[in-house]
């Protein structure tokens, strides 16, 4: 999910909305993107999109079986669409999109009955504790694997964290840049 962070915040850089997507099948990558449509004057150049397109591509097969594609924000009903047609196993992401999020704010598509394919969701961590932040603060939580949860904390993701009463430890600190352990 770092990678993914990492991503999203080129994508601000560049002026796009700055969500990034990682999917890993096996423990390797093998798809990576951030938002890239007004750049690309590419309407579906969303992150999701093109890290399924480079993974697809590099196994040379449209569906992706078991993988795992890890978005710093919520998936938007054409990303969940092409999820459900890449036949991705697993998606999980940080933050709620309560505006266009497809997986549980605005609708359940991941799991839809009518759909030929389920995907298994994992949202991410402490998301009550970060609604009503701002994008580059909410999107920094979230949950990796079926381990311990580890994520990026800024000053305001402390302040949530506290303001919630829940427990952390702080594993490192760079440039003021904390990287915490959230145990569940």
């Amino acid at each position: 999910m770092a990678l993914a962070l990492a991503l999203a915040r080129q994508a601000g850089e560049l002026g796009e909305v700055p969500v990034g997507a990682v999917l890993l099948r096996d423990g390797t990558v093998l798809g990576r993107g951030r938002n890239a449509p007004v750049a690309s004057n590419d309407p579906t150049a969303h992150a999701e999109i093109v890290a399924l397109r480079e993974a697809a591509a590099q196994v040379g097969n449209y569906r992706l079986p078991g993988a795992t594609l890890y978005v710093t924000i919520e998936p938007c009903a054409m990303c969940v669409g092409a999820m459900v047609h890449a036949r991705i196993a697993r998606l999980v992401f940080g933050a709620r999109e309560p505006r266009a999020g497809a997986v549980a704010s605005r609708e359940s598509l991941a799991a839809k009955s009518w759909l030929n394919h389920r995907i298994e969701v994992t949202e991410g961590i402490l998301a009550e504790a970060f609604a009503g932040l701002d994008s580059d603060t909410f999107a920094i939580a979230y949950k990796v694997e079926d381990t311990d949860d580890v994520f990026v904390m800024t000053s305001e993701t402390r302040d949530a964290l506290d303001r919630a009463d829940v427990p952390y430890n702080v594993l490192a600190e760079e440039d003021g840049t904390k990287v915490a352990l959230y145990h569940t």
